[in-house]
């Protein structure tokens, strides 16, 4: 899972000014000393860290699920984070126009449904079969989008990677976790489609903020009916802070920097490898350990991923 779920195409070609994938339409407002530090840091390795953080914040939040589940702790994530997000930047509320409250209302949704049905994936599958099977919506999307019979290589991988991960046999992965997961990819497909109209009607990170104060007012009544009085728990606070910062905060921060600096195709394939940095994570933190043919899936989902990647940018060259 990403930082609101990065789209891997909002990058221009010549690795100049960009729009981050993770704020539609945005405009630096980071303070100089950020900028100072980031500019000495490569932008590959800002943009791995980015993945990092994400990676690290849903292995945070997987942790809760004993106490305040799924749901529990996507509510706490999009509070904290629209907390953060409305903070920073501000948005007026007064003044918008119908089509605005709409785009922002139909995000809001969006977000909402896509955190927790990813949320709620991994409490059945591990963090890096997930974020694969999750990279099938925006996947999807761009083969959709797409006119060129060499694309139907990069579907075919995608299928059978799905295929590998299908519940037969031994060990199978959980059939729930996977719909739950797909559910969560598809969300990602409609929050691309959802960022393209808000980033065209708001400034900066405006229209995101408010999208994420709906996606918690949102997810509200299932996040607090599924995780009760335990989310007044400072621990259970302090770990929901944590886990927006490492969710949002960071790789908005890192991403922004490394957006403007790499070529697209440098930071499409970056991102498509987020489900073995998040297989690697899972293993690490979390101990979940997968057999070689999850290993193989996660491959083949890797793979169709990258090449659409490329496919993409030759396309607009």
């Amino acid at each position: 899972m990403s930082s609101f779920f990065d789209p891997p195409n909002t990058k221009n070609t010549d690795g100049g000014n960009t729009t981050n994938p993770h704020v539609p339409g945005e405009q630096s407002r980071q303070p100089g000393h950020w900028q100072n530090f980031a500019q000495k840091v490569p932008a590959q390795l800002l943009a791995l860290l980015a993945i990092i953080s994400v990676q690290m914040g849903a292995a945070m939040g997987k942790e809760l699920f004993s106490v305040i589940g799924p749901l529990g702790t996507t509510f706490l994530r999009l509070g904290f984070a629209a907390i953060l997000l409305l903070i920073f930047w501000r948005p007026q509320i007064r003044g918008l126009t119908r089509t605005q409250y709409i785009n922002v209302l139909l995000f809001g949704i969006v977000l909402a449904a896509m955190n927790g049905a990813f949320y709620s994936a991994i409490r059945y599958i591990p963090l890096g079969i997930a974020v694969a099977l999750e990279f099938v919506g925006p996947l999807g999307l761009a083969l959709m989008q797409s006119r060129r019979v060499k694309d139907l290589v990069w579907a075919l991988l995608a299928v059978v990677g799905i295929f590998l991960l299908a519940p037969i046999g031994q060990g199978a992965v959980n059939l729930l976790g996977m719909g739950l997961a797909i559910l969560a990819g598809i969300c990602w497909a409609g929050y691309i489609l959802c960022s393209a109209k808000v980033g065209h009607s708001f400034t900066g990170g405006r229209g995101l903020a408010l999208a994420v104060a709906v996606a918690t007012i949102a997810i509200a009544p299932l996040g607090i009916s599924n995780g009760g009085v335990a989310l007044l728990s400072p621990q259970v606070l302090l770990t929901g802070v944590g886990i927006a910062i490492f969710s949002s905060v960071i790789p908005f921060s890192l991403e922004l920097e490394a957006l403007r600096r790499l070529p697209s195709r440098v930071f499409g394939i970056l991102m498509s490898v987020e489900p073995a940095v998040a297989t690697l994570i899972g293993f690490f933190v979390l101990h979940e350990a997968i057999g070689l043919r999850e290993i193989l899936a996660i491959a083949l989902i890797i793979s169709a991923s990258v090449g659409v990647s490329l496919d993409a940018t030759a396309q607009h060259q």
